[in-house]
């Protein structure tokens, strides 16, 4: 009975988060969202059975009023605050390892000077190469383990132009995009963390 009002718990706290229509985030969203300023977000781990359940769940994309709003924003601000704090010192994380079912990662680009931290929004991968090779994986949400993946060494994404939907004066809700070719390490995190966003963790690829 104890598992059963669990799982009820989990199921209503994940509709929350995806019933939002064209209207941006629901009010739970925009309570983690806009959690203590102070503090990093906390990174669910699969050791914990609800955590568990955010992670296995498919991500959904994110509305134009969403992209546009300020929580949009302070949200790109907590993701790499969280993922660059000393206590992950990471290298990328998606939206359901910080509790939200959003198509959001946030990637370190070894692949541009400086190897700064970008946010992609609403993102896939779109195309992915056949030429594969095998590296080393860890996980923020899978804490004290590793193994060796087998990912494309190039692929193409695809996420929201946000300079494009800020420029636009009509139709807000036809959000654009861009597309980014990626080889290499950057590749790998890409991957990974869009796994993240279809309910994959690097270990169901072992």
């Amino acid at each position: 009975m104890r598992h059963f009002a669990l799982t009820l718990a989990v199921l209503a706290a994940i509709a929350g988060c995806i019933q939002t229509g064209n209207d941006g985030f629901s009010k739970k969203e925009l309570e983690l969202i806009r959690g203590p300023q102070d503090s990093i977000m906390r990174v669910l781990t699969v050791e914990d059975s609800l955590d568990n359940a955010v992670l296995r769940s498919i991500s959904s994309d994110m509305s134009a009023s969403a992209l546009l709003s300020e929580e949009y924003e302070i949200l790109c601000k907590r993701m790499t605050a969280t993922v660059t704090h000393p206590s992950q010192d990471g290298v990328g994380i998606a939206g359901p390892q910080v509790g939200l079912n959003r198509r959001i990662v946030a990637v370190q680009r070894f692949d541009k000077a400086g190897f700064p931290f970008e946010v992609y929004p609403n993102i896939r991968i779109v195309w992915a190469s056949d030429s594969l090779s095998y590296g080393s994986e860890g996980c923020l949400s899978v804490p004290g383990r590793r193994g060796e993946v087998l990912r494309s060494r190039e692929i193409i994404i695809e996420y929201a132009d946000m300079e494009a939907l800020k420029d636009r004066l009509e139709d807000k809700e036809a959000i654009p995009v861009k597309r980014d070719t990626v080889s290499g390490f950057t590749a790998v995190i890409f991957q990974h963390e869009t796994d993240h966003l279809d309910g994959i963790l690097y270990i169901d690829r072992l």
